[in-house]
């Protein structure tokens, strides 16, 4: 068991919050008005199992997560490679990153996945044939990669850094006498993170488009936001090599200080994106304005959003999380395993719902409830396994 207390209490938990939310996040997708089942190839869904209950509360709620929550788990994942590496050695880290992270993506992962997509199978070919199905998901489907397709990535990240390690030493050194002098000024800190959402972001998505993922089996990505997600673990990498506690992330910084106004901005300028897309649309229809800037005015705003809500949750966890409490502690600890194995979860109880007339919100609740503690409970069972203790 890991001892929460020799590590940075407020990042162990706001990294199991994020977990919560991804779980979260996926109870939603059944849900959501823009949800499609492909029923000849379901890996094309919008979400493993699409429900004629909808509501577009959830498409709020999922679009919120989705704006910005993955972009700051790979933040978190670069806080501590620095201190990592210098301790462990690079060849130990390698070897450490293979164990924790390309293994258990690539057994444990592909196990679950097999386990948590036949109900996809079932609803699209009506069919129990467990070789049939056994086929179909390592062809047709193109061996589906679900939730740890970030496994696989981060593991890539870690590799990445590993062998451009002194390069990202040297960069530190001048970056981080920077961030220190950035700690009372936090419009020039979001003015900067900004920049960077930006410029990682906004012409590869509009390039290939938002939605785009490519990949071979199961090594599947986003490629619209994989330099976002690289950018913002770079920037992690750089802020874990400075004494961020104390200084850009210190409870006397102005910037963590107005942790509630960065909730309230996030808030705010997530409720603009969502209120601005209709009229854009309808601008775009009606040709008053270009495709271009219509897009730009979206993108100016989701990058916006993405900033200030990694921002929000920074600080209000830098502020807030300063107790321990058993209960979080072992959420912390089982984080990672409840993020590996909870799509199981998330899926077949949507599917077991199915057949239930009853609004989509309660479906929601129920899926999210139970998925959540279920994979709570399956971890705390698994890790009493060593070798799981030990690597996740």
């Amino acid at each position: 068991m890991k001892n929460i207390s020799n590590r940075n209490l407020w990042v162990d938990y706001l990294r199991s919050a994020i977990t919560v939310m991804v779980v979260a996040h996926h109870s939603s997708l059944a849900y959501t008005t823009f949800a499609r089942f492909d029923k000849e190839t379901y890996i094309n869904s919008t979400h493993a199992i699409v429900d004629t209950k909808r509501w577009v509360g959830l498409d709020i709620f999922e679009n919120f997560n989705d704006v910005f929550f993955m972009s700051l788990m790979f933040l978190v994942g670069g806080l501590f490679l620095i201190k990592s590496v210098n301790k462990k050695g690079t060849i130990t880290f390698i070897k450490d990153r293979f164990y924790r992270l390309f293994i258990p993506f690539l057994l444990l992962g592909t196990g679950f996945m097999l386990i948590a997509y036949f109900p996809s199978y079932y609803v699209g070919h009506n069919n129990f044939d467990i070789l049939a199905y056994v086929k179909d998901f390592f062809g047709p489907e193109k061996w589906p990669v679900g939730p740890p397709w970030f496994i696989w990535i981060l593991f890539l990240f870690n590799l990445l850094f590993a062998l451009c390690q002194p390069l990202f030493s040297k960069l530190s050194n001048n970056f981080g006498t920077k961030l220190s002098n950035a700690k009372n000024k936090p419009f020039s800190f979001f003015l900067f993170l900004f920049c960077i959402t930006w410029i990682l972001y906004v012409p590869l998505s509009y390039t290939v488009g938002a939605g785009k993922w490519v990949g071979f089996g199961p090594f599947d990505f986003q490629l619209s936001r994989i330099f976002l997600y690289f950018g913002y673990f770079a920037l992690g990498i750089l802020l874990g090599n400075t004494n961020f506690n104390s200084e850009i992330f210190s409870n006397h910084s102005a910037t963590v200080k107005k942790w509630w106004l960065w909730l309230l901005l996030s808030l705010l300028v997530y409720s603009t994106l969502t209120a601005v897309s209709e009229p854009l649309k309808q601008m775009l229809e009606n040709n008053l304005i270009k495709e271009f800037y219509a897009w730009m005015i979206y993108y100016v705003i989701y990058a916006a959003s993405c900033t200030i809500s990694s921002i929000a949750f920074i600080t209000s966890f830098r502020k807030l999380a300063n107790k321990e409490n058993k209960l979080w502690n072992s959420l912390s600890e089982n984080a990672y395993l409840i993020y590996l194995i909870h799509y199981i979860f998330v899926v077949w109880c949507q599917f077991l719902l199915l057949r239930f007339d009853i609004p989509a919100f309660i479906k929601f609740s129920l899926t999210f409830i139970l998925s959540f503690f279920l994979s709570w409970l399956c971890s705390v069972q698994l890790r009493k396994i060593r070798v799981i203790e030990k690597y996740v």
